[in-house]
């Protein structure tokens, strides 16, 4: 029989199950809510228009709303485009129009309208680039050539996927869920069909859990599945890449030219130690400021990078070429006949800088050339900005015509309008090559050697860590000469540049060498008809030490000023040293 002391013992028992029952519920809840629930909340943006940037939803991240006109022309705010596409694009207030550019394109567009210029070539377009709101539009849709990508619009998402990157799809082998994150208990955002193709989003696998990744589906959905169940995957495009590398290290020698020197007759002869000619073809030249009712606004309009190849040129092209050296001439602003000032007014007019370019441009097609080396030297320091729009707008516009650009430039933290005038850092993104000019260390005043070791890799050093060039990138120019001092009194007379060929020639029987260490050179003094003669000596053995910087930092390779002036010697010395 049931006592009624039994019935009060259950009792207790079922209201502690009950809590128990309870307070599992509640860590079940709590777990969920931490672990769980995050995978089932909705963050995405229901009220405006996504954009799908490759494999990722950018919407939230964007400096103005993207717009679509009546026409369904899509449109990106100029900083967006500066986000996502070019850094270096810019709003050209004198002509108002938008100046944009990327790997192999220049493309510009007038505001308000209905036409862009690609690489010269004018197209009418759909949409202008507009302004709105005090914020500047450009029509994104319209411009899939310039930054080479697909603009798709799917329902609420504008998909905008870039051909330049590697594509690698694969198909559902059933009806399979899209999860919004890694992870089985995560919410559905798409059913794929049974053999519909998805894209294999490229992400470091270790970010992922293993057995999944991450996808973008026909209807511009990203989320992720499991590899599993996944079939046919391969790769339909590879990455695209557009840097122009030689084989093995660049040795460059410059060769000077003009009216009063032409090109020499080269049949029978090859260069040892060489895989890159430089001759001086072609220069900035403005119209003859001496004809009469010519104003200086019309001279400087009239501003044309001009050539010195002629008959003697081709054959000395053809010479090359049949030799097996690339070609890069090398185009300067001539500093003798256009001034500092006229100089300044063209490089910061964009239609200048565009009649420049396109003279380039023309010789590059005109001769088949394979680069062009860019020496434009003495430049207010207040031109730097413009110098550098010079650089944007000719390199993709020669990269599109296989042909490279190098630059030159001197050592940083030096004058104003010889250093400070270059910015080296965005120079060393744009172009392929920056070429340091290593010499001239202390001009033609101040009384030191021409090129010392310890100078050279202190700026070296400038450029990879101060103003962050790629070491692949930088070119060290070296020099072929050195410098006699003249001094009386320890103040310097003059200076006289003697050639390398020509050093031993110069050096008194009895002047005695002195090496010095932190320069890797030998220094002399002498006296003569009551004057101090002091040199600093480029030799075999001093080349030999600044080319070793070449390899000490994996650098391109090495540039010469110039041809002419070496012994043979000198060339067996960079053969060897830059493994040529």
């Amino acid at each position: 029989m049931k006592h009624k002391n039994d019935e009060n013992i259950e009792k207790p028992k079922s209201k502690i199950f009950l809590k128990i029952f309870i307070i599992l519920i509640f860590l079940v809840g709590t777990m969920f809510s931490l672990k769980i629930a995050p995978n089932y909340i909705r963050n995405d943006i229901t009220d405006k228009t996504n954009l799908i940037i490759n494999y990722s939803n950018v919407t939230g991240r964007m400096k103005q709303n993207l717009l679509i006109d009546e026409n369904d022309v899509i449109y990106l705010s100029l900083n967006d485009i500066m986000n996502y596409y070019d850094k270096h694009i810019y709003y050209d207030q004198k002509y108002n129009q938008i100046v944009t550019s990327s790997e192999t394109k220049l493309a510009v567009l007038k505001i308000d309208e209905k036409q862009i210029t690609v690489n010269g070539e004018e197209h009418k377009i759909k949409g202008a680039a507009k302004l709105k709101d005090d914020i500047y539009y450009l029509p994104i849709s319209e411009m899939e050539d310039v930054y080479n990508i697909k603009v798709s619009k799917i329902e609420n998402k504008v998909v905008i996927e870039s051909l330049d990157k590697k594509m690698t799809t694969g198909k559902a082998t059933k009806k399979i869920s899209v999860k919004y994150k890694p992870t089985f208990f995560s919410r559905t955002i798409e059913k794929v069909s049974e053999n519909e193709k998805v894209i294999i989003a490229e992400v470091d696998k270790n970010t992922l859990p293993q057995g999944w990744v991450k996808v973008r589906t026909q209807n511009g959905n990203i989320g992720y599945v499991e590899e599993k169940l996944l079939s046919n995957i391969s790769v339909e495009r590879e990455e695209k890449t557009y840097s122009l590398k030689n084989n093995g290290k660049i040795s460059l020698a410059w060769e000077y030219f003009s009216e009063y020197a032409k090109a020499p007759d080269n049949s029978g002869v090859t260069y040892n130690g060489v895989n890159v000619v430089s001759p001086s073809f072609f220069y900035l030249k403005l119209q003859d400021t001496k004809k009469e009712n010519v104003s200086k606004l019309d001279v400087i309009s009239q501003a044309n990078v001009l050539e010195n190849v002629g008959e003697q040129g081709i054959q000395y092209i053809n010479w090359a070429k049949s030799n097996g050296y690339k070609i890069w001439p090398k185009v300067s602003n001539d500093t003798l006949s256009t001034t500092i000032d006229e100089f300044s007014c063209i490089i910061n007019d964009y239609q200048l800088r565009d009649i420049m370019i396109k003279d380039i441009l023309n010789y590059v097609k005109e001769y088949n050339l394979d680069g062009i080396n860019l020496d434009f030297e003495y430049m207010y320091q207040n031109d730097k900005d413009a110098f550098s729009k010079f650089v944007i707008e000719l390199a993709p516009q020669l990269r599109n015509l296989g042909a490279s650009l190098s630059v030159d430039v001197t050592a940083p933290d030096g004058s104003a309008n010889w250093s400070l005038c270059y910015n080296r850092n965005l120079i060393g993104e744009v172009a392929d090559y920056v070429v340091f000019m290593g010499y001239d260390q202390y001009g033609t005043t101040k009384i030191g050697t021409t090129s010392g070791y310890n100078w050279v890799d202190l700026s070296l050093n400038k450029f990879l860590n101060q103003e962050e060039v790629p070491a692949e990138k930088i070119i060290l120019g070296l020099p072929f000469y050195t410098k006699l001092w003249k001094t009386k009194n320890g103040e310097v007379v003059n200076s006289t540049v003697i050639m390398i060929k020509n050093i031993n020639n110069i050096i008194p029987e009895n002047a005695t060498k002195e090496w010095k260490e932190e320069l890797q050179q030998y220094y002399i003094q002498y006296e003569k008809d009551g004057y101090v003669y002091k040199m600093w000596i480029e030799d075999e053995k001093s080349f030999t030490k600044k080319l070793d910087l070449v390899q000490k930092y994996n650098l391109a390779g090495a540039a010469y000023w110039r041809k002419g002036f070496e012994n043979e010697k000198i060339w067996n010395t960079i053969k060897n040293n830059l493994g040529l």
